[in-house]
């Protein structure tokens, strides 16, 4: 025990490690913070680096840069609607809308301590419940990332207002923009239409970037003559009479992002959706409606998404099996130190472990820092007038776009995204689901592939093995729980077991 204590505090007693982590935390949350710059594009340049740089000195800065950066994409998401990174979507949804009603500065500051509070659950799991949480992750097969892809699907629909068919419709449209591209298993074209631009698929920033900046530029347009609101900042720490009142949800949300964390291939994106549905379905009195401005809604993704980089950190060490796209990154940094992540490598370096854990907790105590700090300067942001706004932000998303490839073909998907996401916005669809499609689509797609290839092709073994395996059950129980929860004849159940209650006449 007391050599563990001595590895965790490795990080917080040396002073280069300490400003390594600091740093690595501050660039983290401002990379985060701008659509196009994606942690997993950080994390990448660093590897190109840091590879000769000892091996605590590199894990420190990719433990601040990770930690930061999936915090960071809530700023832009709360303050223009452009989340800065698919786990700040749902994020979004309600985080915007606060800002619209001049409230970004209490915003900031409650999805600041809820992250950073989501973040040390996700952090004690890893700690203590890692080998265990690492052992029923693998107990997941193809066939049940492939009903988590569809439940995915179910739940984005809960996203879009009033109406589940448009949201389900929106989620479906950013699964078929998903499967352009060459196919997985036979490498031959899909919906490419002979273009050989098409070969490498659309690239989902460019579609993320489309649908949220461009698009609400050019909705922000019908209103380029409304002063802009004045942003309360006076209270950038949130009060503790609303940190205590919303304590039990991020909790909640921050089990189920360490959950799906722990589930190789997902990640903040999906454990924020979860949470959000999560909050949107347990919350029974809100104080105004989720889309609108709910706190609840604010509270349950960011505690969950900064829950999930502990928890993708689990069969990443336990396991050698990623997480997500940035442990598959920090894999690669290990192997070029020599280590082998994997069963072994607890039980050959346990001290680099229990480093990791302290470097992680160090970085989650300067997001608490940094998070609080510099918000006036962002809030500004949403106080200048939308005829400098608009065309600044048009800017930023053309150059973010190009910055990732390059390529200015992806400019105009950009545009065209737009264009198609701010038709869908006057009508009533929401385009958060269709980014999560875009994203869950080749999850599903490669999965259903794989499932079918091990019931060689037969469809009655196919569906036998969603029943007959008990995870497989739970999740397709799910699926038709779902399903049914959006038909009349379940809100007629609903309305007539209300009138039955005792009490009720």
């Amino acid at each position: 025990m007391s050599d563990a204590l001595a590895n965790f505090a490795i990080a917080w007693l040396d002073p280069y490690l300490l400003f390594l982590t600091a740093a690595g935390t501050l660039s983290g949350i401002y990379v985060g913070a701008i659509p196009g710059l994606s942690v997993t594009m950080a994390t990448s340049i660093l590897i190109s680096f840091t590879f000769k740089w000892d091996v605590n000195e590199a894990l420190a800065l990719i433990a601040g840069v990770f930690m930061g950066g999936v915090y960071g994409g809530s700023r832009t998401a709360i303050l223009l609607n452009i989340p800065g990174a698919p786990s700040a979507i749902a994020t979004a949804l309600d985080g915007y809308p606060l800002a619209k009603k001049g409230e970004a500065g209490e915003a900031i500051g409650l999805s600041t301590v809820m992250s950073v509070l989501g973040g040390f659950v996700g952090i004690i799991a890893l700690a203590v419940a890692a080998p265990a949480i690492a052992e029923f992750a693998l107990m997941f097969n193809s066939r049940d990332y492939f009903l988590l892809g569809l439940i995915g699907i179910l739940l984005v629909g809960t996203l879009s207002g009033e109406s589940f068919a448009k949201g389900v419709f929106a989620g479906a449209f950013g699964v078929l923009i998903g499967m352009v591209g060459l196919d997985p298993m036979t490498a031959e074209g899909r919906f490419t239409f002979g273009s050989i631009s098409l070969m490498g698929g659309i690239p989902y920033v460019a579609a993320m970037i489309g649908f949220f900046g461009v698009a609400e530029a050019l909705v922000q347009l019908h209103h380029v003559d409304k002063t802009a609101i004045k942003q309360r900042v006076s209270s950038i720490i949130p009060r503790w009479a609303s940190v205590k009142k919303h304590f039990a949800l991020a909790m909640r949300a921050s089990g189920i992002g360490t959950i799906i964390g722990a589930l190789p291939g997902t990640g903040g994106d999906i454990a924020a959706l979860l949470a959000y549905d999560h909050a949107k379905r347990s919350t029974r009195d809100p104080e105004v409606p989720f889309g609108e401005g709910a706190r609840e809604g604010l509270v349950a993704p960011e505690a969950a998404n900064n829950a999930a980089v502990g928890g993708s950190f689990i069969p990443m060490l336990t396991l050698g099996i990623p997480g997500d796209a940035v442990t598959a990154i920090i894999i690669g940094a290990l192997f070029i130190h020599g280590l082998k992540p994997g069963p072994l490598l607890l039980i050959d370096t346990p001290h680099l472990f229990w480093f990791i854990v302290g470097a992680l907790t160090l970085a989650n105590i300067f997001l608490l820092i940094f998070g609080l700090t510099g918000i006036r300067v962002f809030t500004k942001i949403v106080e200048c007038p939308k005829a400098v706004l608009i065309p600044l932000i048009l800017v930023l998303s053309a150059v973010g776009t190009y910055a990732i490839q390059n390529n200015p073909v992806h400019i105009y998907w950009m545009l065209l995204f737009g264009v198609i996401g701010y038709f869908m916005k006057v009508y009533g669809f929401q385009v958060g689901p269709v980014i999560l499609g875009v994203i869950l689509g080749p999850m599903m797609d490669a999965n259903y592939r794989r499932a079918m290839i091990g019931a060689r092709g037969d469809i009655g073994v196919f569906f036998w093995d969603f029943v007959s395996n008990p995870i497989s059950l739970v999740l397709s129980l799910s699926f038709v729980a779902l399903m049914l929860a959006q038909t009349p004849l379940w809100s007629r159940l609903m309305k007539r077991r209300g009138r039955h209650q005792p009490g009720q006449p």
